[in-house]
């Protein structure tokens, strides 16, 4: 029986890189469902995909919209009858000073909680019933700004702490139903998502706020995540400074937020 995978903001960056790995992976036993919003983009990972193999159902998909989230669970469905695995992976960056931000722009930071949160909760809620049938798995794609709140970032790392917590809920909730919940903590890494990601004013920035010199290779990201879903693990925490980070957050907060302060690219820091 083929394994039915859906995987959402699968057009650029880490997720059209883990749409790749899976189907070189699995080849002809794979159903690999694509979402994203950028219909040309995805058909060209469609392409990429079926020359290995994999059976490709393509989904242009606003995760923003629930009816859109419920549509994209119904098509799989409808195509493959079964789903086996969730991975949560669209989402916007933003990169902006809380104190730049005019009280009239404030809207953009509802729309990108509504990406990086609604989008996942409302896919998972639609698939749910069928991942406890297959005993599927689960991921969502938080972020190292999801763990420790990074300066520049409040908007990016409010949407992403909520996943994590509403992630690690679920993990218990779904135990006994033996649906594995993996949430993966990318640092940096060198994709174009922070240069899209929204600067004070709700634009796309067009720059990263982040010093990029450590960055991890997309290929690396993605297989990480991709092991830890295989895994059923808890959690993906990919680089040894998230490791610290975390640990160092509980004991000496201070030391972690400068270390947070000194990933930002000069021009960018508060003055």
């Amino acid at each position: 029986m083929n394994t039915t995978i859906i995987l959402t903001g699968a057009s650029d960056g880490i997720g059209a890189e883990m749409a790749r790995q899976l189907a070189r992976q699995h080849g002809k036993t794979l159903n690999l469902v694509l979402a994203a919003r950028n219909a040309s983009a995805l058909a060209q990972v469609a392409q990429q995909c079926k020359a290995v193999g994999a059976n490709i159902l393509v989904v242009p998909t606003d995760v923003s919209i629930e009816a859109q989230c419920r549509a994209l669970i119904a098509a799989t469905v409808d195509a493959f009858g079964r789903i086996d695995a969730l991975i949560n992976n669209a989402g916007i960056s933003a990169q902006a000073l809380f104190s730049e931000v005019k009280a009239e722009d404030l809207g953009w930071y509802e729309q990108l909680m509504r990406v990086n949160l609604w989008g996942s909760v409302w896919c998972t809620h639609a698939a749910l019933t069928h991942l406890k049938v297959s005993k599927g798995r689960i991921v969502a794609v938080s972020s190292l700004a999801g763990l420790v709140g990074v300066p520049g970032r409040t908007a990016y790392s409010a949407s992403k702490f909520a996943m994590s917590g509403f992630f690690e809920a679920l993990r218990a909730e779904m135990k006994s139903a033996d649906v594995s919940v993996t949430t993966a903590y990318p640092g940096v890494v060198l994709t174009n998502i922070r240069s899209h990601g929204l600067n004070a004013a709700g634009k796309a920035a067009g720059t990263s706020g982040l010093k990029e010199d450590d960055a991890m290779t997309v290929e690396e990201c993605a297989r990480l995540i991709l092991e830890g879903m295989e895994r059923r693990e808890r959690e993906v925490v990919m680089t040894s400074r998230g490791k610290l980070g975390r640990f160092l957050k509980l004991l000496a907060p201070g030391m972690v937020e400068r270390m947070a302060l000194a990933a930002l690219k000069d021009e960018v820091k508060p003055r």
